[in-house]
């Protein structure tokens, strides 16, 4: 089964959440509109800025803790790698 590792934000340089999911879109999705209550409903964070897919779940799970125990300025690089805008990457993921 694949996995996908994701950044969400609040906003550019704003609160950061970092999760792993199978499907992509759903789980944004449901960030999006607040339908698990938690961190990212509490703390406004809904803009997808950065993800990655792993081909094994198992390996994203991984590189979820990995990511998670980083300090805020490297999952900051990280991002800007690839989103230096923090662009919302949501559109380009079928939703």
């Amino acid at each position: 089964m694949t996995g996908f590792v994701y950044i969400m934000a609040s906003r550019k340089g704003g609160t950061l959440y970092t999760g792993v999911t199978s499907d992509l879109s759903r789980r944004v999705h449901e960030h999006k509109n607040d339908l698990t209550p938690g961190f990212t409903s509490r703390y406004g964070v809904k803009r997808l800025v950065w993800y990655e897919e792993h081909f094994d779940i198992r390996d994203a799970i991984s590189r979820e803790k990995t990511i998670k125990r980083w300090p805020r300025r490297w999952k900051i690089d990280l991002i800007e790698a690839i989103n230096p805008d923090w662009t919302e990457l949501y559109r380009g993921i079928g939703w």
